[in-house]
């Protein structure tokens, strides 16, 4: 009964803040409009349409992943994200990951909340061909997925509500502060030179430790072994993330231009080597060449090109896929299970990729591909930009996994986190949302 209240109370309060805030500031400041360019704006309508495809393909490459009677919670933690992210960017998190820098660590919200003062009347400064406002809508879609992401490790044993003021609570203080270090002119890691094209510490290393703390605070489920529930839908979702994942790097060159073919192109051959490798590395350890491992494969060699996308030859991009799929290959099989229940080896597949992705565009960034660069790989006889990489993987792996623990352990404190053994062997499906496949 309580919790009825508070969320009518939280929905009186959010519609009645939207009316005083649009009446005290205003609308966008009136002005000159920018030059923008048609074509630009666009893709980049196209390629934020494209990244939240993204998400509801999560839905389907983990509900097909996990048993029966938990495939329509695990899709809809993928699918409540996009409404509950998306209303938290416009209300705050935009400005905290864009807004004027914090000491580079944090962005000042006030100025953008609800959106003010973010229209089509300006633009990004690193992004000046498309109005601000679709640079804004185009960020909102990988701050949906990446506490998405992190479902998969706990899969199967957390409750609905709980789950809900976490992904809150983890988009404010993880994915925002990262996002505002690693792009924003003003932030830490972006004056020390870090190149990170679409989201490799932001979204993937972030959600990756997340994961892991996540299934070491939730500890192990009552039943670990079962059958994927659908093939078939991981092959979906594994379709609809390649798909959108177009979207996810190649819009990260923000207009219509020879970095976005480059970016895509890029992720397209990594994707493709990955998924060859993960089959013919686990025929060569004389197992199948099944479905799971060539989806699992693919998205893994997405993972790991994301940060390296424009700043990498075609060449070393394949050679990215092949190294971030043995190597998170050889993770999920070595991976302590038995102690830590990360259910659908998100740390391994997204985690890892994400820090091999980091090393390999330290290694391989090249003026050639992107001239904007200040510093290349180490394999250009460079070795600045390569260290950085280092130091920053482990800064963001530290502050990602601590923060994400303790952000389980305070929501655990409110609501407990997990489901009682009877909920959890009855299925996710029934106890929390009165559904079934």
């Amino acid at each position: 009964m309580k919790r009825k209240y508070f969320l009518a109370f939280l929905l009186v309060f959010l519609a009645t803040s939207c009316l005083i805030v649009d009446f005290s500031f205003g609308k966008t400041v009136a002005g000159t409009v920018p030059n923008f360019d048609t074509g630009d704006t666009a893709w980049m309508i196209v390629a934020s349409a494209l990244v939240l495809l993204m998400t509801p393909g999560l839905g389907f490459f983990y509900g097909g992943m996990v048993g029966k009677k938990n495939v329509i919670s695990t899709m809809l933690q993928s699918y409540v994200a996009m409404v509950v992210v998306t209303i938290l960017w416009v209300v705050i998190g935009y400005g905290l990951s864009f807004g004027d820098s914090i000491y580079g660590i944090i962005g000042n919200p006030f100025k953008n909340l609800f959106f003010n003062n973010v229209g089509t009347s300006s633009y990004w400064k690193l992004a000046p061909t498309i109005p601000l406002l679709l640079f804004a809508l185009f960020q909102a879609k990988f701050a949906i997925i990446t506490p998405a992401l992190v479902t998969g490790a706990f899969a199967e044993r957390i409750r609905f509500w709980s789950y809900l003021l976490f992904i809150v609570l983890f988009v404010l203080f993880v994915y925002a502060p990262l996002t505002h270090m690693a792009w924003h002119p003003e932030g830490l890691f972006f004056k020390l030179g870090i190149l990170d094209f679409a989201g490799g510490i932001a979204v993937h290393m972030s959600a990756g430790w997340a994961a892991l703390a996540g299934a070491i605070f939730l500890g192990k489920r009552k039943e670990v072994s079962h059958n994927p529930a659908r093939v078939t839908y991981v092959l979906l979702g594994t379709g609809l993330l390649w798909f959108g994942w177009f979207g996810f790097n190649a819009g990260s060159a923000f207009g219509a231009n020879g970095l976005a073919v480059q970016a895509l192109s890029t992720t397209t051959v990594a994707a493709a080597a990955a998924a060859m490798t993960w089959g013919f590395f686990d025929k060569i350890n004389s197992r199948k060449f099944s479905a799971l491992g060539l989806c699992i494969g693919a998205v893994v060699g997405l993972v790991a090109i994301t940060p390296a996308a424009g700043f990498v030859s075609i060449p070393h991009a394949i050679f990215i896929g092949m190294i971030s799929s043995v190597v998170s290959n050889v993770l999920v099989e070595k991976f302590p299970k038995g102690k830590i229940d990360d259910a659908l080896d998100v740390f391994s597949c997204h985690g890892v990729g994400g820090m091999v992705g980091m090393l390999l565009t330290g290694f391989f960034a090249s003026k050639e591909i992107n001239p904007g660069i200040e510093h290349q790989g180490l394999i250009f006889g460079e070795y600045r930009l390569f260290f950085s990489h280092v130091f920053v993987l482990v800064i963001v792996s530290v502050f990602s996994f601590v923060m994400s623990y303790l952000l389980f352990y305070v929501v655990n404190l409110i609501s407990p986190l997990r489901v009682s053994e009877e909920k959890e062997i009855l299925g996710l499906d029934i106890s929390q949302h009165g559904e079934y496949i």
